[in-house]
């Protein structure tokens, strides 16, 4: 996932981190027996959510792939396929056998 910056924008990372903060409000209120502040903080959750989708409309998520993009990567896919399917050639069927390697004492 790492090659395709999952996650990685400025809407995922504030809707996230105000989605932990609301998490952990939430915990300290449910451990102090405090229905009010537990659900206040089941409150942020939510709204780290609303505000990591609002920064994704606004512009600052990923972009949105255009079809040619997805036609694109759907015939390299295909050619990898095809190429690992067996169509690849090894050297020595081409005659380019190499020699076996000596050490030198």
């Amino acid at each position: 996932m790492a090659g395709t910056s999952h996650g990685h924008t400025p809407a995922a990372w504030t809707g996230v981190t105000i989605a932990f903060i609301g998490f952990c409000i939430a915990g300290v209120f449910m451990v102090a027996a405090n229905q009010p502040g537990f659900w206040a903080g089941i409150g942020v959750v939510l709204l780290g959510g609303v505000v990591g989708l609002a920064m994704r409309a606004a512009g600052l998520g990923m972009p949105k792939e255009s079809a040619a993009m997805a036609q694109a990567r759907a015939a390299a896919v295909q050619q990898q396929i095809e190429n690992a399917a067996g169509t690849q050639v090894r050297p020595e069927a081409q005659g380019q056998a190499q020699a076996p390697q000596t050490q030198a004492v």
